[in-house]
């Protein structure tokens, strides 16, 4: 547990009648404001339940999250950059891609349409990046990583900006209200993806949103494809999962993706970022046909192997920042935020690392080549793995990162089946939206677009929302 503690946005003094009273309004107003999941345990495509989130907004350092919202597009910029340096990525993930599976599958596809020439040479990126208060209460901000592949919760953290300002007017703190930063990523990321649409430059072309065979997330997802019809009412929408993709899609004689009839401009990956998006050869097919295509990917190939743990290692380099970075001045804002990442190749600097981790493994965290939460280990798991890999190949896929130290706060954490609520100590992460759209000699749009705030308990390691470790949040700031 954290020894930093923030102070909550207000002291909420209340009965527990009048607790639960507040709770129930809260949960009914979730529900009809759309801030819904399906449920993993009772899945049923009619039904919806609360997703979880905080009952009030957490207190998060002013200039921290101003650093974090301004420092996006520089993010931006330059992970665009290390997209379209074909030398550099093959260079960084060669290691990887010898012994893991899946990094290996998606650079086969990645190398199959460099060598075969763009069919599409504009990219979409709708990225992400996460970030913890660390050393303090209001020191420093620290990214924890970076997501290039299906960033999720835009559609439910513009909704739970909306709720949290709604609770804080209900328990008489409409003063507070200016201390909520307006916030409605899901408007941003939908213009990064009607703007891809409209470069396609094809009316009749449609948006493909590619989807899990089963959705739980499914009002975040919706929320994005009921926002582009509100921009462009001419775009049409449609979702399919890379298994129906098998039947549904082909290449057109000028290699137009064509799914059921349909020309498909832009493809929105919102699966396929983990190995169980393809079971079979034929998923991995599907994947190579779409990125063959003319249709502008979200994202690319290119954009989805730069949010490799391993890019982004490499990328805390001084040096290796600098290759993509000219100025100075933005070379130092980058490195104030970046923790310490460390590669776990064979040489001395890693056997050092590696030495010092196996000893105080508390102050490390072990990551894999992995999306989607639930994959890092922690504590006396990473001196376990640490050294079972010490002499093995596999070590060289994963990298090991400064466990960061972010301050806790109370907070009551709102669930569809908890009934017995408590005032719990909670630790918060920042993320904060960017839009890129470019290619390989021209940044087209780039824009910052928005957060989200994602809570947890301070005794939990994950925080995976989908998971049911983590909720929705809003933040409040402080000086």
């Amino acid at each position: 547990m954290s020894t930093f503690q923030l102070q909550p946005c207000i002291d909420l003094n209340l009965s527990r009648k009048e607790l639960q009273d507040l709770i129930d309004k809260a949960k009914d107003w979730a529900i009809m404001h759309g801030i819904n999941m399906r449920s993993k345990e009772n899945f049923n495509k009619s039904q919806v339940q609360i997703a979880p989130f905080a009952l009030l907004p957490s207190s998060f350092p002013k200039k921290c999250f101003e650093r974090a919202k301004n420092i996006q597009v520089l993010l931006n910029e330059i992970m665009h950059k290390v997209a379209h340096d074909d030398n550099f990525i093959r260079h960084t993930l060669k290691g990887t891609i010898e012994v893991d599976d899946f990094t290996a599958r998606l650079f086969n596809i990645y190398e199959t349409v460099y060598k075969e020439g763009f069919a599409q040479d504009i990219s979409l990126g709708l990225f992400r990046s996460d970030y913890l208060l660390h050393n303090g209460i209001d020191k420093e901000i620290k990214q924890v990583e970076l997501n290039t592949i299906a960033s999720s919760f835009a559609g439910l953290s513009t909704i739970i900006t909306e709720y949290h300002r709604y609770i804080l007017m209900e328990l008489g703190y409409a003063d507070k209200l200016e201390f909520l930063p307006l916030n409605n990523p899901v408007i941003g990321l939908c213009k990064g993806l009607t703007q891809a649409w409209s470069l396609y430059n094809d009316n009749r072309a449609v948006i493909l949103i590619v989807v899990e065979d089963i959705t739980y997330n499914i009002s975040d997802q919706r929320f994005h494809e009921f926002e582009i019809r509100k921009l462009n009412p001419a775009i049409k929408v449609i979702r399919r999962s890379l298994n129906t993709l098998v039947l549904d899609a082909q290449l057109g004689s000028n290699k137009e993706l064509i799914v059921d009839n349909l020309v498909v401009a832009v493809v929105y990956f919102r699966s396929g970022y983990e190995l169980q998006a393809y079971p079979t050869e034929k998923e991995w097919a599907v994947r190579l046909l779409i990125e063959r295509s003319k249709a502008i990917k979200c994202p690319s190939i290119q954009y989805h192997l730069v949010g490799t743990k391993k890019i982004q290692q490499a990328l805390v380099e001084p040096n290796v920042l600098k290759m993509f970075i000219k100025e100075p001045s933005s070379v130092a804002k980058l490195q104030e935020i970046f923790t310490g990442l460390y590669s776990l190749d064979f040489n001395v600097e890693a056997e050092e690392i590696i030495t010092k981790a196996i000893q105080e493994p508390e102050k490390y965290v072990l990551k894999p080549q992995r999306e989607g939460g639930g994959n890092n280990l922690y504590n006396e798991n990473v001196k376990t793995y640490l050294t079972k890999m010490r002499n093995s190949k596999e070590r060289t896929a994963w990298i090991l990162m400064d466990r960061i130290n972010p301050p806790s706060q109370k907070n009551y954490l709102i669930s569809p089946n908890d009934i017995n609520y408590q005032l719990s100590d909670v630790i918060s992460e920042l993320g904060i939206y960017g839009v890129i759209i470019g290619n390989h000699t021209d940044i087209l749009y780039n824009e910052e677009t928005g957060h989200i705030l994602r809570t947890k308990m301070s005794t939990e390691n994950e925080g995976g929302i989908i998971a049911g470790v983590g909720v929705l949040d809003s933040p409040y700031l402080v000086t």
